[in-house]
């Protein structure tokens, strides 16, 4: 498992807005472990934060938009896309403007930046959304989709289609976040030069001009309108008869496509949880983007922590012999069957639950059902087992357990099920002593959860 990151020191970023125009600030602050990614005005009284998460995306036109509360901040996708792909984890944007400077309109220097300073690995984990089965969100008016499926790793492809002479068709895509620095953070956004009058009449692009978009010129115009619209920008002007790119063409080929990849990770970051799964744009924006990214989120809410993933193909790190070396307990008592992760502060145990369990002769035999009692206990061996597993010669030990406390049942366990016990140690073991958390899991769904206290004691 991956560590969180933040980055060794903070630096600065200074430029343009692209729709206020305004001179910007933007300053990286490194952050501690589970803060996440935040964004602070200090230009505000009371130097307003917010987390950068999808819930607070208000408007998607020409860039992501967040707000709360009175607090307001707009094109944080380029920034966000380079946090999430250098795997930063926490980090404290302050701004001084409501929205983020523009510079080339690429994630290229935020992404030297961080280089720059360096990047800090912390003792936390990585909390990771896992992609369990197919996402799918369309808009059929427009033909936007995005798929997510399952996979090992983060990957993304996007297909962009216009009716364009000059930019038509265009497919970009990203096998690794491995590539991200040289091949996707340089793509530069882009504007058609049909959509950039009513932009400025939205009160947008203050401070859009040649050096931070690719400007498209692909539907003729008067010379009378295109020399108007110029000076409207503060731009050369430029012959109306030739169609193309107005500011010398494209860094590579299919740089449009790459830069809505970008886009995609950064509003896709929103969700506050790197993602492993492959993602499949067409014709992405940032309303599709942010709406897929609010429909993660509420599925992260509905449970404080995601089933661990659980391949049966795959060899457990303990067997039920290995276990039993370990634990003192037996038939019909032994409520693990085996362990398939073991971390530092962290284990996972599987118990496969059939009807010739013991305890549905009695509970009940016409309606069997798993007691509560017992799957706290299974819980508690199996956070047993991590604890033992800490200390040198763990066969001299046993572990007892002190107190639980805030157990919740969420549904019934039944024979069939296979339930998934996830525990960790929220801080070290002190004198013996151990805090732990306890989940279980049927079908990606919690059952059962409670905190517990156990201590160390060694054989007599």
């Amino acid at each position: 498992m991956s560590k969180q990151k933040t980055l060794k020191q903070s630096f600065t970023l200074a430029g343009k807005g692209l729709h206020s125009g305004l001179e910007i600030k933007l300053t990286f602050v490194p952050a501690p472990e589970n803060h996440g990614i935040k964004i602070k005005r200090i230009d505000l009284p009371g130097e307003p934060q917010m987390d950068a998460l999808a819930e607070n995306v208000t408007e998607t036109t020409r860039g992501t938009v967040l707000r709360k509360g009175d607090m307001q901040v707009s094109t944080i996708e380029h920034v966000l896309s380079a946090l999430y792909a250098l795997g930063i984890d926490n980090c404290m944007l302050e701004v001084d403007a409501p929205e983020f400077p523009i510079l080339d309109g690429s994630a290229k220097y935020f992404v030297e930046g961080i280089r720059k300073v360096g990047i800090e690995e912390q003792s936390a984990e990585k909390d990771y959304y896992i992609v369990r089965k197919k996402i799918e969100y369309s808009v059929p008016e427009t033909g936007a989709k995005i798929t997510i499926l399952p996979d090992d790793i983060f990957s993304v492809d996007v297909h962009i289609g216009f009716k364009s002479s000059v930019l038509p068709n265009q497919f970009a895509s990203m096998s690794s976040l491995d590539v991200y620095e040289e091949e996707i953070s340089k793509a530069r956004t882009f504007v058609f030069v049909h959509e950039i009058e009513p932009l400025v009449n939205m009160n947008l692009i203050k401070g859009g001009d040649l050096k931070n978009a690719i400007v498209i010129y692909d539907r003729a115009m008067p010379q009378a309108d295109m020399d108007k619209l110029a000076d409207l920008m503060d731009q050369p002007h430029h012959d109306a008869n030739k169609l193309g790119y107005l500011n010398g063409g494209l860094k590579f080929d299919n740089e449009p496509a790459t830069h809505k990849l970008l886009d995609v990770i950064g509003d896709l970051a929103l969700i506050g949880k790197p993602i492993r799964g492959k993602v499949i744009a067409t014709y992405p924006g940032h309303k599709i983007n942010t709406d897929v990214a609010k429909l993660i989120r509420k599925d992260i809410k509905k449970q404080e922590i995601q089933a661990p993933f659980y391949d049966d193909t795959i060899a457990p790190i303990m067997d039920v012999n290995a276990i039993r070396k370990l634990l003192p307990h037996r038939w019909p008592f032994l409520l693990v069957d085996k362990i398939i992760e073991i971390r530092q502060n962290v284990i996972v145990g599987v118990k496969n639950v059939t009807v010739n369990e013991t305890f549905f002769m009695g509970h009940f035999p016409d309606e069997p059902v798993m007691p509560g009692v017992l799957l706290v206990e299974a819980m508690a061996q199996t956070g047993g087992l991590m604890v033992l597993n800490s200390v040198e010669e763990p066969e001299r030990y046993s572990t007892y357990f002190l107190k639980i406390d805030n157990v919740k049942f969420r549904q019934k366990v039944v024979p069939g099920d296979t339930v998934i016990f996830h525990l960790d140690m929220p801080e070290p073991m002190r004198r013996g002593c151990a805090l732990m958390r306890g989940h279980a899991f049927v079908g990606g769904k919690i059952v059962c959860e409670a905190e517990f206290m156990a201590q160390i004691v060694k054989n007599k």
